[in-house]
């Protein structure tokens, strides 16, 4: 049933976007390219496309400022999108159907093509407008954040191509906020560490108590990860499952053994960490070799990452804020609108973590108001009403980043 919505373009390339299937694994990136780059150079925007690893495009549209010497303004999202469980949603994922009540049902609706076309929006709109920004501004569509980036950002953030475009000062995604009239911005995020854990033991009959069995080694290393996970979950609020502040741990793949009868000679235990700002992660890493070493003989860890040159994510200090101009002017913007913006740690991980290894400030900025949080979830969703104001937002925002 059509919606009042139907004739709003903006509203539409949001589908259009939407209904392209940019999800793991096996990501085809071809028609997400086509329809980007036919959008941009629609708008007169400055086109160029990078390929650090086959079949893993990485876009750059530049929209030139009056002074391009300036340090310019970067507005960074990612092209794909997590798996889906089809049977769990509403609406087909990749339909972009929108309910009777404005809700668009869309992976991607949060999580992050809903904010990468609201960069796109903002930038569309004060072009049509005719404003002129001091700064250039570059919009960034990248591929594989969704797995850990090693092919798109990682790539691009060592390459000649980046340091081209003379980044100032970024913004890339950030969480959705159940208030109407607050934002919450990151200007930094814990550090992840994805651990396998390897326990190898003596192999014999499951009814005779061997000594030296995988199985104790690995009852140890999951106790201490646990409790350590019980000491830091007693550091958030009553009503707090997240924080930015605290190390989150979680058991999430135990595997091995070929029969229950049977000792294994190997059983693996896979961890989910995010370590927070203040705690030193090679301290860290360290503490869990010692771990191992405790357990006995033949236990050991490797970092679950897929990218062959990189054992460990970067940890990179937050963005002081005080005195920062770009911050000042886009806070003003906000605050102008009546909107509340506060600061917190991402408790997450972004491929924003790679351009600040470079030295390039970066917020984590979101402004999806009033929508409960839906990253990840079944039937992720945005507001019409919501996807339009967060373009207006954004609209402020970056004329007021482009002016600073």
């Amino acid at each position: 049933m059509p919606t009042k919505w139907e004739d709003n373009e903006a509203v539409q390339r949001l589908r259009d976007y939407l209904r392209i299937p940019t999800v793991h694994p096996d990501v085809d990136y071809r028609e997400c390219v086509k329809f980007l780059k036919a959008e941009a150079e629609s708008l007169g925007l400055k086109v160029a496309e990078h390929e650090f690893v086959p079949n893993k495009p990485l876009l750059v549209f530049t929209w030139e400022g009056q002074q391009p010497d300036m340090p310019s303004i970067l507005l960074n999202s990612h092209m794909d999108v997590v798996p889906v469980d089809e049977d769990k949603w509403t609406y087909p994922p990749f339909d972009a159907v929108i309910s009777e009540d404005g809700f668009i049902y869309a992976r991607g609706a949060q999580d992050m093509k809903g904010i990468g076309m609201m960069q796109f929006e903002a930038v569309k709109k004060l072009k049509e407008a005719g404003v002129k920004l001091k700064r250039t501004v570059h919009l960034l569509f990248v591929p594989d954040e969704e797995i850990g980036g090693y092919d798109g950002m990682f790539e691009f953030s060592k390459s000649e191509a980046l340091q081209q475009l003379n980044v100032g000062f970024g913004l890339d995604e950030g969480p959705p906020n159940e208030s109407p009239n607050h934002i919450e911005a990151c200007n930094g995020e814990r550090t992840r560490r994805q651990f396998k854990i390897i326990c190898r033991g003596e192999p014999g009959h499951g009814s005779i108590m061997f000594p030296n069995t995988a199985g104790e080694k690995l009852h140890y290393m999951i106790n201490k990860f646990m409790t350590l996970r019980a000491q830091e979950k007693s550091k958030l609020p009553p009503d707090g499952l997240l924080s930015g502040y605290v190390t989150s741990i979680n058991l999430t793949q135990i595997s091995g053994g070929v029969q229950v009868n049977v000792s294994p000679t190997e059983l693996t235990a896979s961890f989910d960490v995010r370590v927070a700002p203040d705690v030193d992660v090679e301290e860290f890493d360290n503490m869990v070799a010692r771990w191992c070493s405790e357990a006995g003989e033949g236990v050991t860890f490797e970092y679950m990452h897929t990218h062959a040159n990189i054992k460990k994510d970067p940890q990179t200090k937050c963005l002081v804020l005080e005195g920062n101009e770009f911050w000042a002017a886009m806070s003003k913007a906000v605050n102008n609108l009546g909107i509340k913006m506060t600061c917190v740690t991402f408790g997450g991980a972004t491929d924003s973590r790679y351009l600040r290894h470079q030295g390039i400030p970066m917020i984590n900025f979101a402004p999806i108001m009033n929508s409960k949080l839906l990253v990840h979830a079944h039937d992720e969703t945005i507001h019409v009403d919501v996807f339009l104001r967060g373009i207006d937002v954004m609209t402020d925002v970056v004329k007021a980043l482009g002016n600073v």
